[in-house]
């Protein structure tokens, strides 16, 4: 039987954690409702909630950002429309990575092996080059290697190797990236 009490009772955040979630919601207003060309704008005031953002990065204003002080992007990277990154946990995107439209980056998950379903808060890392495409999710503890795709609507719950194409619900490999010398 599960402890759902129990799991209602127990401390979740920190009271830091707490206080810096009620600060953002308004500035995740302001995130939000900030004309689409203002990516050095976006960039500013994550960093102004601790994000740690490369320059050249490409946020756009529907993207929803949890907890920017988990939230660390490379340099010359984008995340795209309506993207949802769900950073309970650390998220970290390397340099030149493409987070298409709408996709889900969850980095926090429950552990059902305990009655009291826990929150857990485990990482993601996406690497440099990698490219989430439109509608994949990639879950929590997942790396997706250097240069690696997820293809769309992709469901990622296991690490994908750098260069690799992973596709399809679970995600298997369904090819590898080569770039041509020219």
């Amino acid at each position: 039987m599960l402890a759902i009490q129990e799991n209602r009772k127990a401390v979740k955040y920190s009271k830091k954690e707490l206080f810096r979630r009620v600060l953002w919601m308004p500035f995740s207003v302001i995130f939000r409702l900030s004309p689409r060309p203002c990516f050095g704008f976006r960039r500013w005031l994550l960093r102004c909630f601790g994000a740690s953002v490369g320059t050249g990065v490409h946020i756009y204003p529907s993207a929803v950002i949890y907890f920017p002080w988990n939230f660390l992007i490379g340099e010359d990277s984008s995340v795209g429309e309506w993207a949802l990154v769900y950073n309970l946990g650390i998220v970290t995107i390397g340099k030149q990575v493409t987070l298409s439209q709408r996709c889900h980056i969850c980095a926090g998950t429950h552990d059902y092996t305990l009655p009291e379903m826990p929150l857990i808060k485990p990482p993601v890392d996406i690497q440099t080059g990698a490219w989430i495409c439109a509608d994949a999710y990639v879950g929590p503890s997942v790396t997706v290697g250097e240069y690696a795709i997820v293809a769309a609507r992709a469901v990622v719950v296991k690490d994908v190797g750098a260069y690799s194409i992973v596709g399809g619900n679970p995600a298997k490999v369904i090819g590898s990236r080569t770039f041509s010398s020219s």
